[in-house]
């Protein structure tokens, strides 16, 4: 797995957030940044483990998921691109119910909490661009409840097929359908009737 630098991975985070860091801000993330490699399967995050990081997935794809009633549940899927935070326990300092796990072998990049969070205090650019980061992943947590609670079957994997294509083409057809809050056998229905139709 060949892997771009922390500088190249700083100059992607501060250009996908919709905010111009000067160079100088580029490079206080880029030595903050620690780059780790996880092999499909591998956790990243476990339960009861504190979430002290984002982190930006730069190839690969992971899953966040807990369990209710001894049953398996995936709350988020990501991959290139994509930032993975467990937000209650990153925000709290609070041990974490969810998990993360590499569905494929993964490079991702972490930035520490304690970092980033002193450069916002030391730097308002830095400090916006680290709002951002939130005010995206809240977005999108939002967009994905009102998803799930007001959509039908068909709407949500369409939903899905439009903005995420990549997680129908890579994720395994179980997580994809505990996603979308549907049994495997509906996955499947849905699936065959956005294709033919």
């Amino acid at each position: 797995m060949t892997t771009k630098t922390n500088i190249e991975i700083a100059r992607i985070l501060a250009t996908s957030r919709h905010c111009a860091l000067s160079r100088e801000q580029v490079h206080r993330l880029a030595d903050a940044l620690e780059c780790k490699k996880y092999k499909k399967g591998e956790r990243l995050l476990d339960e009861n483990e504190v979430c002290t990081s984002l982190r930006y997935i730069e190839k690969g794809m992971t899953r966040q998921f807990y369990f209710k009633y001894e049953k398996d549940l995936t709350e988020h899927i990501a991959y290139e691109g994509g930032i993975v935070v467990c937000l209650e326990s990153y925000l709290k300092s609070e041990p974490t119910k969810l998990m993360i796990e590499a569905l494929e072998n993964c490079i991702v990049w972490e930035l520490p909490k304690e970092a980033i969070e002193r450069f916002a205090l030391e730097d308002a650019g830095l400090g916006v661009w680290y709002r951002k980061v939130f005010e995206e992943s809240l977005i999108e947590s939002q967009i994905k409840a009102d998803t799930l609670r007001f959509e039908p079957a068909h709407e949500r994997y369409l939903k899905l097929m439009q903005l995420h294509p990549e997680i129908l083409k890579r994720a395994p057809l179980v997580y994809i359908a505990s996603l979308l809050q549907m049994s495997p056998e509906t996955l499947s229905r849905v699936r065959s009737a956005a294709l033919n139709g």
